[in-house]
């Protein structure tokens, strides 16, 4: 039976590099991309199919950031399939990143040249704002709207005799000191990306906990120094233009720079190959490469305890409902004011 695989933000960078990478290991996969653009997912659809032209390749309208989007597009897998063997919940945002130019430059020749770049701490920060919802966009898009999805998904994820794979993409940017249980939306703070990452791992850990006995694994991956369209918006691109050479230099002397979406994918297909009973849910596996090239997985335990895994999945818990509760007001509310409008027509 082939597998059915959902893929969010799967229209470029490591979400792309991904859905080439499984169908070379199998092109008979059901694969569907959950993408924001539709354009851009049609374009990704037509790119996969060109050296996969028999592969199974459906699209889903997905915008992670509102609930009301992961509503409908999870009624839409529901009715399209009968089971989603891995969820790949991979879309992120990092809204109007900026760099601390003097620091930049300061890290650049200096020991800590290696730490600066796999984890902009101290470097990077962001410009985050409130959606639709109500919520802070970043939290939304990287975390909330994912967590959603796993939940409404529930009755196909979790089915008796059936295994399923939920996989996070997080990021070596995620720290414990950048998240707050008292702010999970990182109101109040300037890194809310690293906030959204970290509160992944603790969210990976707690879906664990509550659901290996239904069949569902969670795990994290971190897909290295990447460079994609969000790495690009950090600097100018005459900036990387520069540094560039420096960072294939500095891949001689760390595994962490994998700079392609190909080798950032690395530990996402890893854990496609990987056995359920082999998986550690407080390992976050990253996606490595060598000084030459080489692309390989390695685990590595990550900075999380089981009370703030849980305080945050039962603060979360209750966000879900409130904005559930929210959105069927809006609806009440419309079929009113329409039925109003019939009324004195």
């Amino acid at each position: 039976m082939e597998k059915v695989i959902l893929v969010t933000g799967a229209n470029s960078g490591i979400g792309l590099a991904l859905c080439e990478r499984l169908l070379y290991e199998d092109s008979r996969l059901q694969l569907c991309l959950a993408c924001r653009n539709m354009q851009r997912a049609e374009a990704a659809r037509s790119a996969l199919l060109t050296s996969h032209p028999d592969a199974h390749i459906d699209l889903l309208h997905l915008d992670v950031g509102s609930v009301r989007s992961v509503l409908h597009a999870a009624n839409k897998v529901k009715a399209r399939y009968n089971r989603v063997d891995y969820l790949y919940l991979n879309a992120g945002i990092m809204p109007n990143p900026q760099i601390d130019i003097k620091a930049f430059f300061k890290g650049l020749f200096s020991s800590n040249v290696v730490k600066m770049f796999a984890t902009a701490e101290g470097l990077l920060t962001q410009q985050d704002r409130v959606n639709k919802d109500g919520l802070q966009e970043v939290f939304a898009t990287n975390l909330f709207g994912h967590f959603v999805l796993v939940r409404e998904l529930d009755s196909i994820l979790c089915q008796a005799g059936q295994t399923s794979r939920v996989v996070w993409t997080s990021s070596s940017n995620a720290r414990r000191s950048a998240f707050s249980l008292d702010d999970v939306q990182h109101r109040l703070g300037t890194e809310p990306y690293a906030s959204s990452k970290y509160a992944s791992d603790l969210v990976s850990l707690a879906l664990n906990r509550h659901n290996n006995s239904q069949g569902l694994y969670s795990s994290v991956i971190c897909p290295g120094l990447v460079m994609t369209n969000l790495t690009y918006g950090i600097l100018p691109s005459f900036f990387w233009t520069l540094i560039m050479p420096i960072m294939y230099l500095i891949r001689i002397f760390t595994n962490t720079f994998t700079l392609t979406p190909y080798n950032g994918a690395g530990a996402l297909h890893s854990l496609f190959l990987k056995k359920t009973e082999s998986l550690d849910p407080r390992a976050k596996y990253h996606s490595l490469t060598s000084g030459m090239g080489s692309n390989y997985t390695q685990p590595r335990q990550m900075d999380i305890d089981d009370d703030m895994s849980e305080a945050l999945y039962v603060k979360l818990l209750e966000m879900e409902k409130a904005a559930r509760k929210r959105l069927k007001e809006e609806d009440d509310n419309k079929q009113a004011y329409k039925k109003y409008l019939d009324q004195t027509e």
